[in-house]
């Protein structure tokens, strides 16, 4: 079986099925041509989006790092307060203190003195 008799239309219908066969190709090309465009553009578009990336993973980084440090001065911060609070207590305390001491000193020399007044006015 030969296939010379398909390879020809008889109304001349062979440059056209040709025709039509090369535009075909070219618009496959064209979009063959285009998707790989797209992929390039997809792939530029991932480089960038994972460069960005790593820069913000290095920034949050940092930032946590920051954040730790802050904490601990704050948590520093705490205990030096609670010290400073013991101490103002303690202080408070011992104002306290010395205030009753003082008072008491008054009163036995206002008592003494008293006394002293009693005792000279009452050999006279």
């Amino acid at each position: 079986m030969s296939n010379a008799g398909y390879s020809q239309l008889p109304s001349g219908g062979g440059g056209d099925h040709q025709r039509r066969q090369a535009q075909l190709m070219a618009s496959t090309y064209d979009v063959l041509q285009r998707s790989g465009e797209s992929i390039q553009r997809s792939n530029q578009i991932a480089i960038e989006t994972e460069t960005m990336g790593a820069e913000v993973l290095g920034e949050l980084g940092e930032q946590r790092e920051s954040l730790l440090r802050t904490t601990r001065r704050l948590e520093d911060a705490d205990q030096d307060l609670s010290k400073s609070r013991a101490i103002i207590r303690k202080l408070s305390r011992e104002v306290l203190y010395n205030k009753i001491i003082l008072i008491v000193i008054i009163l036995l020399e206002v008592g003494i003195l008293i006394g002293l007044l009693v005792l000279k006015f009452a050999h006279l």
